[in-house]
């Protein structure tokens, strides 16, 4: 009823206006009975039909506003943590977060043979992350034990070496079983560096503890001993090895001058400065890198080589003037002279081994006046049955291999021109000329005599499972040599009469090579096996580059040692009646 009086109006204000109304508006019929009293369940109290107004422009510009506002602030400060802060909160962010750090295992520890230890492990302090390698102060070990480097991060606490680094000695050789398997920690690192409490994901693992042959009592007192004499006498180093014969496990290994496995493992700059240039080189390991002129220590060897290829009987005589003659083809008139050491008269095999009759073994080694030789083929030949010529097979870095003298090697060392003489074959048969061997060898050269003819290979490990060959030489042929080498040590004439001892009984061999271009240096070797009648050990000592002359030599540097042995370890001076 409301809308159709309103419109009623409506049209009468057109009219009075002069609006032409071109269209009749028509009236619904349900606006005829539209009406609030018609409306169902109409509520007045309840505001229902109430006529409700658009939103103004006022609330329109304020929620604008609001949102403008919003994004203008979510926009500063985006701009303010990517841009003018950018970098600064990046590293903050990058400070926060979970790291992996490195668990450190143990190294093994070094044993002597008697439990004794050499080398071990002690953690600095609790802010040290790996422990530090710690070596006895015994005399003598450098080479046998070597040294390492640690691990080393930069200044970032960026590990870039993350392992012990082996350098030398057993620390090398038997790194696969000393080192340590390092673990892995999840730790969260906070902005201020500092890590929280960290989840284990890889326990570390401690490397196996080493047992060594080597007694280090014994060791260092040969070490000591011996670098004393070489001072006193003017010699420039030596070494020295003890084998046991029965087993290949080497008791001592002494190479001297040494260096210190702890200032080589702690960097002491200075103290590793001053090796470098010593010229008494003691980063050269002599037992097995230093190379030498054997002498006559090679005329046992060469002995039961000439009993072996039945050229010579034990109980043959050879007269020695004080030298040969040989002729000379090319000059007639100036035969090549070869001297002997001294006039020995007549000498059978065991005396010529204790005097070391260089004319009797010129006879043996290239033939003269009716007796055969061995000749160079059979010389080398021997020579390497006995393990010369060849590395040993020891464990441990830098073994040299030696020389034997050959027409091969000659034509090789000097061209191909030079012919091999006879003159090249007799100074090999005394150890002469171009004749190189390590200690080492020497030592499992003398085993083998000693032992009855087993070349056990040299190990530094105790209770390591022996192995070795055999030299082929009979054990009635090998008596007659140990005769001889107990026969220069007990006949007054013997080369080797000062390690005469009544509390070790000792068999041996000395010899003495010459050095220089005017023969000016001398070296000197002692070797030996004892106790005679039931060898347990041999040795070999060698005393490097005194001047020539010089009479105190390796056996009386070895007299003092053998004296107190006797006194100290009756176990090792007299194995047969003494409980090991």
């Amino acid at each position: 009823m409301f809308r159709l009086v309103r419109k009623w109006r409506q049209f009468r204000r057109s009219v009075r206006r002069g609006v032409i109304v071109r269209k009749t508006m028509d009236i619904e019929p349900d606006e005829i009975f539209l009406d609030s009293s018609n409306l169902p369940d109409h509520d007045a109290r309840q505001l229902e039909g109430r006529v409700i107004e658009p939103i103004g422009p006022f609330a329109i510009a304020f929620i604008a506003f609001v949102f403008v506002a919003f994004g203008v602030g979510y926009g500063a400060r985006a701009y303010a943590l990517q841009v003018s802060q950018g970098e600064e909160f990046a590293s903050v962010s990058e400070s926060n977060r979970l790291d992996t750090s490195i668990v450190f295992g143990e190294r093994g520890v070094i044993y002597d043979r008697k439990g004794v230890e050499l080398a071990w492990n002690v953690r600095a302090s609790s802010t040290q992350p790996y422990s530090l390698r710690k070596y006895a102060p015994i005399s003598g070990l450098g080479h046998v034990l070597g040294y390492l480097r640690y691990p080393k991060s930069d200044s970032q606490g960026t590990w870039w070496r993350t392992e012990y680094t082996p350098l030398a000695g057993v620390e090398k050789t038997y790194d696969e079983q000393l080192k340590a398997q390092n673990g892995k920690i999840l730790t969260e690192v906070n902005a201020k560096g500092k890590n929280q409490e960290g989840q284990m994901l890889e326990p570390a693992r401690d490397g196996e503890d080493l047992h060594l042959s080597i007694d280090s009592d014994i060791n260092g007192k040969l070490y000591d001993l011996l670098s004393a004499h070489a001072r006193e006498f003017g010699f420039r180093g030596g070494a020295s090895v003890i084998m046991d014969v029965q087993t290949g496990e080497v008791i001592a290994l002494a190479s001297f001058p040494d260096y210190s496995p702890q200032i080589m493992t702690d960097g002491v700059k200075d103290v590793i400065a001053d090796y470098t240039v010593d010229t008494h080189t003691p980063f050269l390991d002599r037992t097995l890198a230093g190379a030498y002129t054997p002498g006559s220590i090679v005329k046992p060897l060469f002995a039961a080589a000439a009993l072996m290829e039945k050229i010579i009987t034990p109980d043959k005589g050879i007269f020695s003037p004080g030298f040969i003659t040989i002729p000379n083809p090319y000059q007639p008139d100036k035969p090549t002279i070869m001297k002997d050491w001294r006039a020995h008269g007549w000498t059978d095999m065991r005396q010529a081994i204790a005097v070391s009759s260089d004319v009797y073994f010129y006879s043996i080694g290239g033939g003269y006046e009716g007796q055969k030789g061995l000749g160079i083929t059979k010389i080398d030949e021997w020579a390497r049955h006995f393990g010369l010529g060849t590395t040993t097979g020891i464990a441990l870095p830098g073994e040299m291999s030696g020389i034997i003298p050959t027409p091969a090697w000659k034509k090789e060392a000097f061209g191909a021109d030079e012919e091999w003489r006879l003159g090249d074959t007799y100074n090999t048969s005394i150890g002469q000329y171009g004749f190189q061997v390590t200690p080492i060898q020497v030592a499992r050269y003398v085993s083998a005599i000693a032992n009855g003819g087993t070349l056990y290979e040299p190990h530094v490990i105790k209770g390591e499972v022996p192995t070795g060959s055999m030299t082929d030489v009979s054990e009635k042929n090998m008596k007659v040599i140990r005769e001889g080498m107990r026969m220069a040590v007990t006949w007054e004439k013997g080369t080797e009469h000062s390690l005469n001892l009544a509390s070790v009984q000792i068999a041996g061999k000395t010899g003495t090579a010459q050095q220089g271009t005017h023969n000016q240096f001398m070296n000197s070797w002692a070797i030996g096996f004892w106790p005679y009648d039931h060898p347990k050990y041999a040795f070999a000592t060698l005393m490097e580059h005194a001047p020539a002359g010089t009479l105190s030599g390796a056996a009386p540097a070895m007299q003092p040692f053998f004296l107190w042995l006797a006194e100290n370890h009756p176990e090792y001076a007299n194995p047969t009646t003494t409980a090991r």
